[in-house]
């Protein structure tokens, strides 16, 4: 099937590679289905894109890759509709943002993805992890001072 996206143009998708959300996202009301796109330039981040909705698309990593110790702690009724069969049937991605300070990770709320079902589920850990975990600031500008 194609769909239509602003970021990355009219894509092919075979619909074994769409990744169902069946309670959605947080914030992303109506968007269930969604793509995982590899981002050319950046083997670390990826992207989830929605098929339903063309604008809509989510810069997302490993946390892992980031902070080494990240654990999503979840209870086990929250995996249930995911039906795991076990931990390494699963993958964790978190949500990649820019603020005003820089860029940041969403560890507060990772989307766990069941590969073998392709169904994915957005959490809410139980642990004191941040909303925004400050990954790299930007760079001040230089000041001319002569």
């Amino acid at each position: 099937m194609e769909i239509r996206t602003t970021r990355f143009g009219p894509l092919d998708v075979e619909s074994d590679d769409v990744i169902r959300f069946p309670t959605g996202l947080l914030g992303l009301d109506g968007c269930f289905d969604w793509v995982f796109l590899a981002d050319a330039n950046n083997d670390a981040l990826g992207w989830l894109q929605s098929t339903t909705h063309e604008q809509i698309a989510l810069a997302v990593v490993s946390p892992r890759r980031f902070v080494p110790d990240y654990q999503a702690r979840v209870t086990r009724r929250e995996l249930t509709p995911l039906a795991l069969d076990g931990a390494d049937g699963a993958i964790v991605l978190v949500v990649v943002s820019k603020n005003d300070r820089g860029i940041t990770l969403n560890l507060k709320a990772p989307l766990i993805i069941n590969l073998k079902r392709r169904m994915g589920r957005q959490v809410v850990t139980g642990a004191d992890e941040p909303l925004q975990y400050e990954l790299c600031r930007d760079p001040l500008p230089w000041k001319k001072i002569a």
